[in-house]
């Protein structure tokens, strides 16, 4: 049998005494925690580990001893090493020995009990395992995903293995509590032991966060108490709620505040990684805003941006009547029908017309308006992008008009030509089974399908040639929108503190361990140093990202080509799901 030792690397060079950590049966591992010096009494230790064991649910004991012969090796005290096994009963029995130099290590394993296998007690082959104890206490381990040929719950053994050591390692922090300045009645080596890691400005940051936690939190169920109010429920609020990008990322944001200062503790690290991440992200957000507004409001540059944005909007809708004029004519040498070109032409630019006149009519308001959009800059850039986006959607209303007006009309024919088609095979939809059926038509209602069929094929042209071009500007509108949401999910969902853990810490996030050989000579035990595994970047990205508020329909390729085929709407203002009997 392989037994398997790990033994702390800041307790090769501590004095001799009692190995204290667990012992993992199913592994043949036992995992040392810390080395227990001279002088002792028993019974004072057995209290201790008693401690230990009620605070941690570890089962802590004394695997064995620990014996560095920093001098000429003497007999007497490997005799009393031996004799306290008595002592401290435990099967196995280690017994763990740096020679003098440092150089040649020995490690026997005594077994008082009769053992089950029939081999000999004493050819069981020790490997011993030296880990960075404070790596592997503030580490936390991601097994690797399950492969889809393998069950849900069937991981490797050796993952196993190594779970357990970090778990134990990771509950056992209570032990690790005392250093060399406590006065106590047992001495401990551990990771700590030169001194416990302690800050006196984290200590009072701590002590001072409830309180403000509290105060805070309370404010913010009060901001949710009155959002949820039924003024704010009724059809024209709720309607411009569901669909203002700048409503939907506040909401977004009332929820992150909501978990950064409520006062209920973390149950596991999964959460309170995503605690840290979003207060990491809330920051960021909140210092890009800081950064735009003081770049807006230096130099009067939304005095510029408003004396900009007039001509500008007066230059587009002028762009839009002479597209209007050309498709009024004969564009690209295409003979449309010029009843409906010159119907369709004027209407259009008579909307042209009402939107400049609107411009015009808000000039005078545009700098106030922008001054007071610059300062929710102060709740974060993502509030400032939503607000831009939203603003974008009005200011290309018009845009959005000449695209629902084409795409509708566009419709129209294609269902009236569809259905027409059907009428010469001799079929028709059965609305009551969805499904098309057989049907006998007469002479008269061939006769009115072909002139309705000829009439529709004869003015598809015109109206397909003004669905594609308010189609092609209704896209760019929305690839634009599409970037600013791009942008805004990023900052959302970044996962900023657990990449800088690992840039600057990549121990903190492990995915796994690797083991480098120190000593393998024969007679001797076979000595290895593990070392932990940075998470990959991507997997960082993949695990840790938080949750983004989404708040637009997400299409596939394939869906949106059937969309524009058919002349649905893209992003509609009402979705088809919404629509109750």
């Amino acid at each position: 049998m392989v037994l398997k030792a790990f033994f702390p690397t800041c307790c090769v060079s501590v004095d001799s005494g009692l190995l204290v950590g667990k012992w993992v049966p199913e592994h043949s591992s036992a995992v040392v925690l810390a080395v227990l010096h001279f002088p002792f009494i028993p019974i004072q230790v057995k209290q201790l580990l008693a401690q230990v064991r009620q605070a941690s649910q570890v089962g802590v004991a004394v695997l064995g001893t620990w014996c560095h012969c920093r001098q000429e090796p003497e007999e007497s005290l490997g005799r009393f090493l031996e004799g306290l096994g008595a002592v401290f009963p435990h099967e196995p029995w280690l017994q763990l020995c740096r020679e003098r130099g440092g150089t040649f290590w020995s490690c026997e394993v005594t077994h008082r009990q009769a053992p089950a296998a029939p081999s000999a007690p004493g050819e069981d082959q020790v490997m011993l395992i030296f880990y960075d104890q404070r790596q592997v206490l503030l580490s936390q381990l991601h097994p690797p995903t399950v492969l889809p040929d393998r069950q849900a719950g069937a991981t490797p053994a050796s993952t196993g293995g190594l779970a357990v050591v970090f778990d134990t390692v990771a509950r056992s922090e209570v032990l690790f509590r005392s250093d060399r300045f406590h006065e106590g009645p047992v001495r401990l080596s551990h990771w700590q032991s030169e001194g416990v890691e302690a800050s006196i400005l984290v200590e009072l940051a701590r002590r001072a966060s409830g309180p403000v936690c509290l105060l805070l939190a309370s404010l913010l169920s009060l901001v949710s108490a009155v959002g949820a109010c039924r003024v704010f429920r009724l059809w024209p609020l709720s309607f411009l709620g569901s669909k203002l990008s700048t409503c939907e990322q506040l909401r977004h944001r009332l929820e992150h505040l909501t978990l950064i200062f409520s006062t209920r503790k973390a149950e596991n690290s999964a959460q309170l990684m995503r605690k840290a991440n979003t207060v990491a992200s809330v920051l960021l957000d909140v210092a890009l805003g800081l950064t735009l507004l003081s770049w807006l409001h230096g130099r009067s540059r939304i005095g510029h941006l408003a004396d900009a944005l007039v001509p500008v909007a007066d230059h587009v809708a002028e762009e839009l009547q002479h597209l209007l004029q050309w498709l009024m004519g004969a564009p690209a040498g295409l003979k449309m029908n010029r009843a409906l070109d010159q119907v369709l032409g004027r209407f259009f630019l008579y909307h042209i017309h009402l939107w400049i006149s609107y411009i015009h009519l808000m000039s005078p308001f545009v700098e106030h308006i922008l001054w007071h959009v610059g300062l929710s800059a102060c709740l974060g850039l993502t509030v400032a992008l939503s607000l831009l986006s939203d603003i974008i959607a009005l200011l290309t209303f018009h845009i959005y008009c000449f695209y629902v007006y084409g795409a509708r009309l566009y419709c129209l024919k294609i269902h009236g030509l569809s259905s027409l088609w059907r009428l010469f095979r001799g079929k028709k939809w059965n609305v009551l089974r969805q499904r098309v059926d057989s049907c006998s038509y007469d002479l008269d209602q061939l006769f009115i399908g072909t002139l309705l069929f000829t009439i529709l094929l004869f003015l598809l042209p015109t109206t397909a040639l003004y669905y594609l071009v308010f189609t092609l500007l209704r896209l760019l509108v929305v690839a634009v929108q599409g970037l600013i949401h791009l942008l805004v999910d990023l900052i959302n969902s970044l996962p900023l503190y657990s990449l800088g853990l690992r840039l600057c810490r990549p121990y903190r996030l492990a995915a796994g361990v690797k083991f480098r050989v120190l000593q393998h000579e024969a007679g001797r035990p076979l000595r290895l140093l593990m070392q932990i595994n940075p998470l990959p970047y991507s997997r960082v990205m993949h695990t840790y990202r938080l949750p983004s508020c989404g708040c637009h329909p997400k299409d596939s390729w394939g869906a949106l080509c059937r969309k524009l085929f058919f002349g649905e709407l893209i992003y509609p203002w009402r979705q088809r799901g919404d629509k109750q009997d």
